[in-house]
């Protein structure tokens, strides 16, 4: 499923959106760098800076999402764009997956204006990558069928692991990271959470705290842990950077 084995021809029939996103990364990048063009103009008018968005220049909600500050930040994000993208475009759709994308990244972006300073300025598709992850989590709650529990594993262990290492890594705009996670999460849970899920969710937990019987799937305590330390771990980590 995150294996790519197709051509290069293949790749881009098979996920335009994917292709075409990496391929404005990888222009605007060129863009920033080569003599030929002015330079300095993409970073003063695409990226975000919160006190231009503050004065109505509304359009840094989405650019920053498709540019980036150096080779290898570029690159890293487009290298998880190809292993994590494919699949979710092919599930969902090429519009839908395009809208949870872009989506995501604009509520990154909103709550890095929200919660940062005005001098605040960043760049970075993160926050949408994050989004995506925060879709698959919501798959594999919500939607366990779409997904192989070897494929879930690997997600739930990647976004935890990510998720960690935006707290060591210096430079990085922690709030995008979180509300990205958050926001593909909720756009993934928000359909299928209505008045049922909600009932057996209770249910659930009532008998697992009243009697611990063994029908309760086993996953739940693991699932209970594994978000437990998410939280606690971003929860302190977001206080820490304040």
């Amino acid at each position: 499923m995150f294996t790519r084995t197709e051509s290069f021809r293949d790749f881009i029939r098979l996920f335009p959106v994917v292709s075409i996103i990496i391929a404005i990364h990888v222009v605007l990048y060129l863009f920033t760098i080569l003599p030929m063009f002015p330079n300095s103009w993409f970073f003063e008018n695409l990226s975000g800076v919160n006190l231009y968005i503050m004065e109505g220049e509304y359009w840094r909600l989405i650019t920053p999402t498709f540019m980036h500050g150096s080779f290898s930040h570029m690159l890293f994000n487009s290298f998880s764009l190809v292993l994590f993208g494919p699949a979710l475009e092919r599930m969902l759709g090429h519009g839908r997956f395009l809208f949870i994308y872009l989506v995501s990244g604009v509520i990154a972006n909103v709550a890095t204006l929200l919660l940062e300073p005005l001098t605040y300025t960043h760049v970075g598709s993160s926050g949408a990558i994050f989004g995506l992850f925060g879709y698959y989590i919501a798959i594999i709650m919500f939607r366990k069928h779409m997904l192989s529990k070897q494929n879930a594993q690997i997600i739930i262990t990647l976004s935890v692991v990510s998720l960690i290492m935006t707290f060591l890594q210096p430079n990085i705009n922690i709030t995008a990271h979180l509300f990205g996670l958050l926001g593909g999460f909720l756009l993934g849970a928000i359909p299928y959470f209505n008045k049922k899920d909600l009932a057996n969710s209770i249910q659930v937990t009532a008998n697992w705290a009243g009697s611990h019987r063994r029908n309760l799937s086993h996953q739940s305590p693991v699932k209970l842990i594994i978000w437990g330390a998410i939280m606690i771990i971003a929860i302190l980590g977001f206080l820490t950077q304040r």
